[in-house]
């Protein structure tokens, strides 16, 4: 039997940006209802960023188990499949404790079911109409998979499904190299699997920084087979057990084929047609990145990886907030100021680690610029962990002597970019970050060397 739900504002999707919203519209004393078609718990405790960061630990463990070892794990050890069960229920237990504080927080205002619209302020969600006077929709994104992929079957693996296998294959075929595709690579061979890493871009993670690009194929060349430039054909061989993979004249065979290919906004099932927003020619809604309300009459905002600026997690949970306070807005509430955008900060967690933030190097005026370099050769502490491979690319205006940003591969460059970032929204000189303490030894007096070094071009 239907039955109709009134509420002012309803939220789809109950990720990082829509609980963010629920939270934020609740918070201003206005009704929601959160709407999911399930599973619960986020992206990115389920197949995202947290079982990512599990594997990619496993396999550093599997290398350090087999280095002290002399080669050859002991039976005390284990096996690497034991170190991939192992992450799979950090991954288990993060994305239930996800689920969990979900169904904590929302209670009797979570309604499960796929969602579509009716009208532009009507939702169908099951035998439930739920009416509102606005919507916040977050309902994430799924992997890509192109049309000639999809022939490989059993074969062929996603980054929602690789997390699902219970033990490693030998060799697997990464099509797709950005920087989930380059993790999930370096943490799959540093667990004992052959990987061949192809992508049809010359770079790897998105790298657009040609010094930093450089010493990261120096880098990780020798644990993986990389085949960049040129499209990668991949195709059953004959019975069915293997993929032939083929590049530019190279060829391989593998068990499986993981498409690292990017992600899709989970928009389709939604019929935002019938709520009146204008989508583009892929069938995308178009946004006003401040307000972040869909093109059209209907009160609708998009959040999160469904709006795809900056998926990231901390971006999602700001983008919810905003999203949120422009739907009370447009109800006729009073919600406090739109969040500004955080410096921009990305991190590829490959240890050593890939980090840019601030301005991105093409966007860089060369002539107004200059980079201030600092080497692992010349910090102590990195030759103390074997890390002379480290480097660091600060950008820094020439005429007003701020730092604009940086691009970095290093041993923690995951802390070292955090304070890049800090700096560049503060809008720090480096005459500035040259005053802070830098203790002795270690990886942060790199970012010292930089500075110094771009001082001494300044002069």
């Amino acid at each position: 039997m239907k039955h109709e739900i009134t509420t002012d504002i309803a939220v789809v999707g109950a990720g990082t940006a829509g609980l963010s919203a629920f939270h934020e519209i609740r918070a201003c004393g206005a009704e929601a209802l959160l709407v999911d078609r399930g599973p619960l718990g986020t992206t990115c405790a389920r197949v995202g960023c947290m079982p990512s960061k599990a594997a990619l630990h496993a396999g550093e463990q599997w290398t350090t188990m087999l280095q002290l070892d002399g080669g050859q794990a002991s039976a005390h050890v284990g096996t690497a499949d034991t170190l991939w069960r192992d992450a799979r229920s950090t991954r288990d237990r993060l994305a239930r404790g996800a689920a969990e504080r979900t169904l904590k927080a929302a209670g009797d205002r979570l309604l499960m079911g796929e969602a579509r619209f009716v009208d532009a302020h009507t939702l169908q969600v099951g035998d439930a109409q739920v009416r509102a006077r606005a919507f916040v929709i977050a309902t994430g994104s799924h992997p890509v998979v192109p049309a000639s992929l999809q022939s490989l079957g059993e074969r062929l693996l996603t980054t929602d499904s690789l997390f699902e296998l219970d033990s490693l294959p030998r060799s697997i075929g990464v099509i797709g190299m950005g920087a989930i595709g380059l993790e999930m690579g370096l943490a799959l061979s540093r667990l004992g699997v052959r990987v061949v890493g192809g992508d049809l871009q010359n770079t790897l993670a998105g790298i657009a920084d040609p010094a930093i690009l450089d010493r990261v194929l120096d880098l990780f060349s020798g644990e993986l087979t990389l085949w960049l430039g040129q499209p990668i054909d991949a195709r059953l061989a004959p019975g069915g057990k293997a993929v032939e993979i083929r590049s530019d004249g190279r060829a391989d065979s593998v068990e499986l084929v993981l498409a690292a290919l990017g992600r899709r906004p989970n928009v389709e099932a939604l019929d935002l047609a019938q709520a009146g927003v204008a989508l583009d020619e892929k069938g995308q809604p178009t946004l006003d990145p401040i307000t972040l309300r869909a093109v059209g009459p209907a009160p609708v905002f998009l959040a999160g990886d469904v709006s795809p600026d900056r998926p990231l997690m901390h971006e999602a949970a700001d983008e919810g907030v905003n999203a949120a306070r422009s739907a009370l807005q447009a109800v006729g509430l009073r919600p406090a100021a739109l969040l500004q955008r955080r410096a921009p900060i990305s991190i590829v967690f490959s240890n050593p680690d890939i980090a840019f933030v601030g301005t991105a190097f093409p966007r860089l005026d060369s002539d107004a610029t200059i980079v201030g370099i600092a080497e692992g050769s010349g910090n102590g502490r990195s030759r103390i962990l074997h890390a002379e491979g480290n480097l660091v690319r600060v950008y820094v205006d020439k005429a007003t002597r701020k730092l604009l940003g940086a691009g970095l591969v290093a041993t923690r460059a995951e802390h070292l970019a955090h304070q890049l970032a800090w700096a560049v929204q503060r809008g720090d000189t480096i005459d500035e970050l040259l005053t802070m303490p830098y203790y002795h030894p270690s990886i942060e007096e790199m970012l010292q060397s930089a500075f110094k070094d771009a001082a001494r071009r300044l002069m």
